[in-house]
């Protein structure tokens, strides 16, 4: 298959130990999986490392040696109807192995929909993660795995990889790249044997006839020009959120609903989003519309119960929705201005009225004496200081300038006159 068709990475994917660089811990003569592979009998397993070092290549190496019948799903785009599809096959084929690409977006459901079908023995399982298994998959599940931690590959492992794959590939042998400089590709690389591979193909791909001697300014210059990366853990993971996050204040759904876009196709944990949409709600539209806080927490609990791919429409849900809202950080700053205040004055004592009198003693001191209950008066209303002394008629919360919080300004001069300002 030509070069455009499949990409490097996967062209050149090793097919047994022999060919897999690195992990020399797990692979190695006497090791782990040599040993699963040489006694020919396989147990559920966990695989959690970085991205690109090789946990998807292992599990289809298994696969592979093992001549199991072998599904592979990813988390991402797979939900529980697709893993009861799976463990149908697997009943009719008597026993199979099931891949699960980032089986850390699993939420619960899918991930029980696993439990039977692993203790059964239908489905030796390998799942592959990028976060810790004791945070991300369920206990029930994780105790029926054995977990196998990869290690980052260090810069030998990786430029082995290139050379392996100069040889092995025919269409980049022909290329006669001369690498005279490794810096640049081992930085856009991250130590990702993946991104490492595809990103000489499109090197050698881009440079001209006669000239394929790759140096770091070509590099950097060619990745500017026509690479478009999405790194959740670099610095365009954090581009995209903030434009996502300002474009949801700034009031442009359209806006927010493309930033969206960049990061689920880019990959990104979607809890990571409705997570942020649950500060937003608060920190930029707070009382101005309640239901923004409902509405993105409800989202947040859809997501873990749903995941990919149908939770891109709870989050484009939620997100057009925050953006379309009415926006005030009255009560942000409220908070901020409080933590201020108590930064300044120090632990101020309460006033004795408004202080628990749980026993004869507290009574004694007067704790509790004095306080006016709201609901036995008119309108539940009394005019009482609850402030230290100190900084009492101080004013923290300002209400914004909208509909909602004009009602909460009104309520607030009505019982309070001018005493707090409003």
């Amino acid at each position: 298959m030509s070069a455009s068709n499949m990409p490097l990475a996967e062209r050149v994917r090793p097919q047994s130990l022999d060919d897999f660089i690195g992990q020399e811990h797990l692979v190695g003569k006497g090791k782990v999986l040599e040993q699963i592979i040489h006694n020919g009998k396989a147990h559920s397993i966990i695989f959690w490392g970085p991205p690109g070092v090789g946990k998807t290549t292992l599990a289809q190496i298994i696969a592979h040696s093992l001549n199991m019948p072998f599904f592979t799903l990813s988390a991402i785009d797979s939900g529980v109807k697709d893993v009861r599809a799976v463990i149908d096959l697997a009943k009719k084929a008597g026993h199979a192995l099931l891949f699960i690409d980032e089986i850390h977006r699993f939420n619960k459901a899918q991930q029980d929909s696993l439990l039977g079908a692993v203790e059964k023995g239908i489905i030796t399982l390998i799942g592959a993660t990028t976060e810790n298994p004791s945070f991300e998959v369920i206990g029930a599940l994780l105790s029926r795995c054995q977990v196998y931690v990869l290690k980052a590959l260090n810069e030998n492992n990786l430029v082995d990889l290139v050379q392996q794959a100069i040889v092995k590939d025919k269409w980049l042998a022909e290329q006669h790249l001369d690498i005279q400089e490794w810096e640049a590709l081992m930085q856009l690389s991250g130590g990702d044997a993946r991104r490492l591979l595809n990103l000489t193909e499109l090197i050698a791909a881009s440079l001209p006839e006669g000239d394929k001697v790759v140096t770091n300014d070509k590099v950097q210059d060619i990745v500017q020009r026509k690479m478009a990366m999405y790194d959740k853990s670099g610095e365009m993971h954090y581009d995209i959120i903030s434009a996502f996050i300002k474009s949801v204040r700034g009031s442009d759904p359209n806006a927010a609903v493309y930033y969206l876009a960049r990061m689920i196709e880019g990959g990104e944990d979607p809890k990571f989003i409705a997570r942020r949409m649950v500060i937003l709600a608060s920190e930029d539209i707070g009382n101005a519309n309640p239901n923004a806080l409902l509405l993105a927490t409800s989202c947040f609990q859809a997501v873990e119960m749903i995941g990919y791919p149908e939770c891109r429409i709870i989050l484009s849900q939620t997100a057009t929705y925050l953006a379309s809202s009415a926006k005030s950080n009255a009560a942000y700053m409220a908070i901020n201005n409080a933590q201020a205040l108590v930064s300044r004055t120090g632990d101020l004592p309460v006033p004795l009225p408004i202080r628990n009198a749980p026993t004869g003693l507290m009574k004694k001191l007067d704790y509790g004496k004095g306080y006016q209950y709201a609901h036995d008066f008119e309108g539940n209303f009394v005019d009482q200081e609850f402030l230290p002394d100190a900084i009492q008629g101080t004013k923290l919360y300002d209400p914004g300038n909208n509909a909602t919080e004009a009602r909460l300004r009104d309520y607030l001069r009505n019982c309070w006159k001018e005493k707090y300002g409003y």
